[in-house]
């Protein structure tokens, strides 16, 4: 580990991140987890920060808009929790606070009267398409350091990853 170039390249603990700790003498695999996990999180602050600095907004509203920019008709809020990964009361707050702002609007939901459906205003659209632009060269931009092959072949290997993982999860059991 100590021996690659990246890791030459990130030479104190705060670079290293995550990564600082593990070993030489540690697993290759919890090396790179560790690394990965030092990745997305480098990645996810940068992003975070451009989103702020920007635009004002947080990544949880760039996520819950960019759910709902997909389904035009709106979603149910019990679906967009799922799909968002957080609990109904997330998003809930979140709602609130973008209706206020008029980025979205919410209606009881034709089948059920008990549930609501979110969808975005066309100030939300506008607003989202905005952001939507900026946030994909920024993405293409942290990622000019690697070559389309290496991104597809990294694609394809996470993606192996993420089925081993869930095919490995006890059923019933969240983790």
């Amino acid at each position: 580990m100590r021996n690659d170039a990246s890791h030459a390249a990130l030479s104190d603990a705060e670079e290293l991140g995550h990564e600082a700790r593990a070993g030489r003498e540690d697993h290759a695999m919890l090396r790179l987890w560790l690394r990965m996990l030092a990745s997305t999180t480098q990645i996810e602050a940068e992003i975070r920060r451009r989103l702020r600095e920007r635009f004002g907004i947080s990544l949880a509203r760039f996520d819950y808009m960019a759910q709902l920019y997909r389904y035009e008709e709106g979603l149910k809020m019990r679906v967009l929790s799922r799909y968002l990964m957080v609990t109904g009361g997330n998003v809930t707050g979140l709602t609130d606070e973008l209706e206020r702002d008029g980025v979205v609007a919410r209606a009881h939901s034709p089948d059920d009267r008990r549930s609501w459906i979110v969808s975005l205003t066309p100030k939300g659209r506008a607003s989202f398409e905005t952001m939507a632009k900026e946030h994909e060269q920024w993405i293409l931009e942290m990622f000019s350091g690697l070559d389309m092959k290496t991104v597809k072949q990294m694609h394809a290997q996470l993606g192996q990853l993420r089925v081993h993982v869930m095919r490995s999860e006890p059923s019933g059991e969240e983790g």
